[in-house]
């Protein structure tokens, strides 16, 4: 790496990355993980829930490579390509409509100022309602399904969103047996009415519950709405107090067109320097 390197921070609906402009390859292939570890983490470096690599593509307007805070790749995330569909707009990469390659598959997406709204790959292996027990015994009530990352949906029926252990049982659900080797993001849903959700997640990769999740806002209401307790239009509450709005259509669940709309933020632009990556 050929430091100082451009980086943009944006921020959609409170899931926050680093963005590097990487047509140019200033960050090798084998570069990446380390990048991603050090510069995201939090009080010793720049901070951030991941890091985006916008590269060249032949085919679409352009490529990325998008890694977890632990270093670890993921095929997709709803937020973050909310965030690189309006950098790369703002930056002439791309116009207002534009598609982009993931390892999940192409993204289309739309640009209306901070407004953006991006058409995910279709779900795959929807399971409306299962059951899967736990070290200590406990058996759980959930959904799972892979809206680019695979997702399970546990819908709270006591209204206790609030007091739910996202961060533990999160964690023990993430490392379940029943989901590797690949794992899980995990969702703790309430439902305010056939409209509207609240939303919590504990992100794979991140390690911890996030502010938003975008795949997982969109299994959410997959989940809720396969077992026909919203409709095909809802708007989800994240934990950073955000609104996500999301649109299915089609008439099997498990294989609809999907789309997710909400803000995204460019909060600044700055370089990254050898100290800030390596911590001096």
């Amino acid at each position: 790496m050929d430091f100082p390197i451009p980086f943009a921070k944006m921020s959609g609906t409170g899931n926050d990355f680093i963005i590097i402009d990487n047509r140019d390859q200033i960050v090798a292939d084998d570069e990446m993980v380390d990048l991603a570890v050090q510069a995201c983490r939090r009080g010793q470096s720049v901070g951030a829930d991941g890091l985006l690599l916008i590269e060249e593509d032949e085919e679409l307007d352009f490529a990325w490579r998008f890694f977890n805070s632990d270093g670890s790749e993921a095929e997709m995330c709803g937020n973050a390509a909310r965030c690189v569909a309006r950098l790369a707009y703002l930056d002439g990469i791309a116009g207002s409509e534009p598609v982009f390659r993931t390892i999940a598959g192409p993204i289309r997406a739309s640009v209306d100022g901070s407004t953006i709204r991006v058409q995910l790959t279709k779900p795959h292996g929807l399971v409306p309602d299962f059951t899967f027990k736990l070290d200590d015994g406990r058996v759980l009530k959930a959904g799972f399904v892979d809206t680019g990352v695979p997702h399970t949906v546990l819908v709270l029926e006591d209204n206790s969103l609030e007091t739910a252990a996202v961060e533990d049982l999160g964690r023990e659900i993430r490392f379940h047996r029943r989901f590797a080797p690949a794992g899980t993001n995990v969702n703790f849903v309430q439902i305010m009415d056939t409209g509207n959700i609240h939303v919590r997640t504990y992100e794979r990769g991140v390690e911890a519950e996030t502010l938003a999740c975008g795949t997982g806002i969109v299994a959410s209401a997959i989940i809720t709405y396969a077992k026909g307790l919203t409709s095909p239009h809802v708007l989800a509450r994240t934990r950073g107090g955000d609104i996500l709005g999301v649109y299915l259509d089609g008439a099997d669940p498990g294989s609809m067109d999907v789309s997710l709309e909400g803000e995204a933020s460019l909060v600044y632009r700055a370089e990254l320097t050898q100290e800030t990556i390596r911590g001096g």
